[in-house]
């Protein structure tokens, strides 16, 4: 592995052992083993950049419910191709070149678990996105 391999993997949080067996699917072993770790390490760029996509939209989401809310997370992950692939991309750049052609063998679906996380984890942190927060340095 070269500096970069090295220097990418040694930056990701470590995530429990317990979330990789042996029985478990090459998809979900790399969901596990790669997507969540670089997903919690990306979690305040991911955070930093819906802020902006709710500012980009007009702040329209400060005036819904929280089930609507998180209702407008979803949406944006799953419909706005723009924002989806800034967050893939956001992600993808943190793989090394291994990662990245296990990932390319299975993108589709990998995609789908990637998206599901980036969701249920800015969901997790719905109320950073509230207005008196918006533009505080918190994450």
């Amino acid at each position: 592995m070269n500096d970069r391999e090295n220097d990418l993997v040694k930056a990701r949080p470590q995530l429990s052992q317990k979330l990789i067996s042996e029985n478990m699917s090459t998809d979900e072993r790399f969901q596990n083993a790669t997507l969540r770790p670089v997903i919690k390490l990306q979690s305040p760029l991911l955070i930093a950049a819906f802020r902006n996509y709710i500012k980009k939209h007009k702040s329209v989401f400060h005036g819904l419910s929280l089930e609507k809310r998180l209702l407008y997370i979803e949406n944006a992950i799953q419909k706005d191709m723009k924002f989806r692939n800034s967050v893939k991309g956001m992600i993808i750049g943190q793989f090394t070149l291994e990662e990245y052609h296990l990932y390319i063998e299975n993108s589709s679906s990998l995609n789908k678990r990637m998206m599901n996380i980036v969701t249920e984890r800015l969901k997790d942190h719905v109320l950073l996105f509230d207005k008196e927060v918006l533009f505080s340095d918190v994450v």
